[in-house]
C-alpha cells in the first residue's frame, strides 16, 4: 500500500519539479531574448543618432565659407559707410573753411565797390586798373560759387534784401505784380554762396 501510494505521489513530485523547471527555464529564456532585444534597439539607436550627428565634410566646408563670406560683407559695407562718412565730414569741413574765406572778403568786396563807385576820372590808368582788379575778384569769386546780389529796379524779397529806408516811387511808377514794394538804391550788394544768402543787400525801396 505504501509502495502503491508513494510511487504515484513520487512520480507526481517528480513531474511537478520537472514542470516547474521548464516553466522557471521558459520564464527565464524570455527575459533573456528581450534582454537581447532591447539592448540590439538601443545599439540600434545609438547608431542612428551618431549617423545624425555625423556632419558631411563638404556641407561643413560650404557653411564656413558661406559664414566667411557674410562676415566679409558686413566688413565691407562697415568700411565703405566708413568712407563716405569720412568724405562728408572733409566736403563739410571745406565748405566751412570756404564760407569763412567769403565772409572774410566781404569787406574787400565793399571797399573795392566804393573805390569804382567814387573813382574820380574812369578814364586814367589807376582807376582802369582797379576797375580790373574788382572785376576779375569777382569773377574768380563768381567761378567759385559766389553770387552778387544788387537788385536795383527789382521786386523786394526780404529773403536776400534788408530794406534801411524808403524814397518817394516815381508817379508813373507800376505796382509790381506780388505788391512788394521796387528797390530804388542799393545801398551795399549782398552775396550768395553757393545758393546761400551769406549777406542780404542793403536797399532802399520805393513808398
Amino acid at each position: 500500500m505504501a509502495d502503491t501510494f508513494g510511487s504515484p505521489a513520487g512520480g507526481a513530485g517528480d513531474d511537478g519539479m520537472v514542470d516547474g523547471g521548464v516553466v522557471d527555464g521558459g520564464v527565464a529564456d524570455g527575459e533573456v531574448t528581450g534582454a537581447a532585444a532591447a539592448s540590439a534597439a538601443a545599439e540600434a539607436d545609438a547608431a542612428a543618432a551618431d549617423a545624425a550627428v555625423a556632419v558631411d565634410p563638404l556641407a561643413q566646408v560650404t557653411a564656413e565659407r558661406d559664414e566667411y563670406l557674410d562676415s566679409l560683407r558686413r566688413l565691407q559695407a562697415e568700411f565703405e559707410n566708413y568712407k563716405k562718412r569720412v568724405l562728408k565730414q572733409q566736403a563739410e569741413q571745406v565748405a566751412r573753411a570756404a564760407a569763412s574765406l567769403v565772409d572774410k572778403l566781404l569787406p574787400v568786396l565793399d571797399a573795392l565797390d566804393l573805390a569804382t563807385d567814387h573813382v574820380g576820372d574812369a578814364e586814367t590808368d589807376e582807376a582802369k586798373a582797379l576797375v580790373a582788379a574788382s572785376g576779375l575778384l569777382q569773377g574768380v569769386l563768381a567761378k567759385e560759387g559766389l553770387e552778387r546780389i544788387s537788385p536795383l529796379g527789382e521786386e523786394f524779397d526780404p529773403n536776400a534784401h534788408e530794406a534801411v529806408g524808403q524814397v518817394p516811387a516815381a508817379e508813373d511808377a507800376e505796382p509790381t505784380p506780388s505788391g512788394e514794394p521796387r528797390v530804388a538804391q542799393v545801398m551795399r550788394a549782398g552775396y550768395r554762396w553757393h545758393g546761400t544768402v551769406v549777406r542780404p543787400a542793403m536797399v532802399m525801396v520805393e513808398a
